[in-house]
C-alpha cells in the first residue's frame, strides 16, 4: 500500500528537468565522498579481499551465499514478461521525438547515487514511475547488503531502458534477443549487467558483486515485485516490474 502512494505521489509530479535530476545527483554524490570512510570501512579493519568476507562474518544472515542456479532462480521468459508490461506499460513508443512528446507518462532515470546509466546507444532513460521505483530499490537494497556484508560500496550498472520501435528494429539486425514486441518499448523493463560495476570505494570482484546481487534480486522476484531473466550471452539480469 505505501509503494502504491508513492506511485501515485510520483505520478502527480510534473517532470523534472535533466538538470534538476543531475544537480541532485551530484549533492548525493559529494554527500557519499564524505561519508565513503565511514561506508567501506577504508580507515578501519577492512576486510582485504571479498573471500574473507565469507569467513569472517559469522552470521548466516550476513554471509554471501547467492543462489543455487541463476537460471532456476530467474527463469521469467518473454511470455512472462510481455504481460506485466502491457499491464504497467505506456503505449509503444514509436522513435525518439515520439518519446520526448510522452515526458509525462515517464520518468527520467538517467542518474541516481544508487546505480549507474552505461552509455545508451539503443534506448533512453525513462521508466514509467512503478519501474523508476523499482531500479530505484534495487540500487539501494544492494547497496545496505554490500555494508551489512562488509564489502565495499559499488554501483549496479544499467545497460538498457526505453526502447524505441527504431530503436527494436536495429537492434533485430544483430541481437537475436530483440523482438517486434520487446517489453523495452513499454517503459516497464530495464536490464542491468552482471559482469560490470562502477566503483564509488575499492574495487571488487566482480563474482562477489553478482553473488550479492543475486541475493537481492531473488527477494525482489519472491516479493512478487519483477519478473527477471538471467541473460547468458547478453550478460545482464533482464527484467520487468509486476
Amino acid at each position: 500500500m505505501k509503494k502504491d502512494k508513492i506511485i501515485r505521489f510520483i505520478k502527480n509530479l510534473e517532470m523534472p528537468t535533466k538538470r534538476q535530476y543531475l544537480l541532485g545527483f551530484a549533492f548525493v554524490v559529494a554527500l557519499l565522498a564524505i561519508v565513503r570512510p565511514f561506508v567501506t570501512g577504508e580507515s578501519s579493519d577492512a576486510v582485504e579481499d571479498e573471500q574473507s568476507s565469507l569467513t569472517s562474518l559469522t552470521s548466516p544472515k550476513n554471509r554471501i551465499l547467492s543462489v543455487p542456479s541463476y537460471k532456476d532462480a530467474f527463469p521469467d521468459l518473454q511470455e512472462t514478461q510481455i504481460v506485466a508490461a502491457n499491464k504497467w506499460g505506456v503505449k509503444p513508443v514509436k522513435n525518439r521525438e515520439d518519446a520526448e512528446a510522452r515526458k509525462k507518462e515517464l520518468v527520467y532515470v538517467g542518474e541516481s547515487p544508487y546505480y549507474h546509466v552505461d552509455k545508451l546507444n539503443s534506448s533512453i532513460p525513462y521508466l514509467v514511475p512503478r519501474a523508476a521505483v523499482l531500479l530505484q530499490d534495487i540500487g539501494q537494497a544492494f547497496y545496505d547488503s554490500l555494508y551489512m556484508k562488509g564489502v565495499p560500496l559499488n554501483q549496479l550498472i544499467v545497460t538498457s531502458v526505453l526502447r524505441t520501435k527504431d530503436d527494436v528494429a536495429r537492434l533485430q539486425r544483430h541481437n537475436g534477443n530483440a523482438t517486434d514486441n520487446s517489453c523495452h518499448l513499454y517503459g516497464t523493463t530495464f536490464d542491468i549487467c552482471y559482469n560490470r560495476y562502477h566503483a564509488i570505494g575499492r574495487e571488487v570482484r566482480n563474482d562477489t558483486l553478482k553473488w550479492v546481487l543475486s541475493e537481492v534480486l531473488r527477494d525482489i522476484r519472491q516479493q512478487n515485485r519483477a519478473y527477471i531473466k538471467y541473460e547468458v550471452k547478453q550478460g545482464c539480469f533482464h527484467m520487468t516490474v509486476r
